[in-house]
């Protein structure tokens, strides 16, 4: 077992082990030197709405599939949204505008992904505040900016906080490295936020709402390139194959389980999260791959040789007790 791996399994106990209280006081000093990083960010006001989607933990809860669900009920509500996002594994951290021909090299694959599912305008940078006012000069008509994974960076001000936790809630309870939270975890809701759990329930003690994942189906490769829908009935046509399933994500086993609810039978490939794809990880011989859309983003179907490979889709359904929280919590939208 590597350290990462042994560090892994530490963080999410239930309660710190050995390893987590050896690495305890690297903790606080990390405690303190964030603290004092944000005691110095003055935020910024930026014309539009901001709605901050974010985590308290390092990795994945499921904050890309929140911000695209979170795009469209917002579109249909009315608003103008647009994304912005550090683009993380990208080669550089410039402020950079993604189109639908961007590389996820150059912009990231979840914000790639983002613009490709909701053709809203996203753009990345680590400076949250330049890449804001880049998208807002080029898109003067968007009043609202969804901040993905923007919960650490205070320079920018923001109307709305959005805490995404997932079903292993918060973990052993420690900060980095001793644990997987990136600033602790509050006593009570603060003021403006909202928690969504995409669990089947609430993993920490503050309230919340939970979301529903479902996967929505699959479509090969190639036609998810030209913009194809995925259909039910191609997932459902996996069954009684021998399926490779591929998934670059902070929690693989997620997908691999509702892939196994489809009564699919696997061969599971774990990836590190943004997995490159530099090689491909199947066999040359497997005949059906399936992977997720951000993995998809960095597949050319012209380099998968002899293999099928599937793109199968995933949906989240906000409650409306969110949304309509949500709304109560935004300004009263320009006319």
């Amino acid at each position: 077992m590597t350290l990462a791996e042994r560090l892994q399994r530490s963080w999410w106990q239930r309660r710190p082990d050995g390893l987590a209280r050896l690495l305890q006081p690297l903790s606080w000093l990390y405690g303190r030197l964030a603290e004092r990083q944000r005691a110095r960010q003055q935020p910024e006001r930026i014309g539009p709405v901001v709605v901050v989607v974010g985590n308290l933990i390092v990795g994945g809860a499921g904050k890309t599939p929140t911000v695209i669900a979170l795009v469209q009920a917002l579109r249909s509500a009315g608003w103008t949204p647009g994304v912005i996002s550090r683009g993380y594994g990208r080669r550089d951290d410039m402020v950079t505008a993604v189109s639908a021909d961007s590389r996820a090299a150059d912009v990231g694959d979840e914000p790639l992904l983002i613009h490709l599912r909701t053709r809203v305008p996203v753009v990345v940078g680590r400076d949250r505040v330049a890449a804001a006012r880049q998208l807002c000069a080029a898109h003067p008509a968007v009043d609202l900016l969804l901040s993905d994974d923007g919960l650490q960076h205070h320079r920018l001000a923001r109307n709305v906080e959005v805490l995404v936790f997932d079903e292993r809630g918060i973990g052993n309870g420690l900060l980095l490295p001793a644990g997987p939270l990136r600033q602790p975890l509050p006593a009570r809701l603060p003021p403006q936020s909202l928690v969504l759990y995409n669990a089947e329930s609430a993993t920490t003690p503050l309230p919340g709402w939970n979301s529903r994942r479902r996967l929505t189906g699959a479509v090969a490769l190639e036609a998810w390139w030209r913009g194809d829908a995925a259909a039910p009935e191609a997932l459902s046509a996996l069954r009684g194959r021998t399926v490779w399933a591929a998934a670059g994500m902070a929690a693989p086993e997620r997908f691999f389980t509702m892939l196994q609810a489809q009564a699919l039978s696997l061969r599971r490939l774990p990836l590190p999260d943004h997995h490159a794809f530099d090689t491909l990880p199947w066999p040359a011989d497997a005949q059906d791959v399936v992977v997720t859309e951000k993995d998809a983003v960095k597949l050319d179907p012209a380099r998968c040789g002899g293999s099928r490979v599937w793109v199968v889709t995933l949906d989240l359904t906000l409650p409306p007790a969110f949304i309509a929280a949500l709304h109560e919590l935004l300004p009263v939208r320009p006319s």
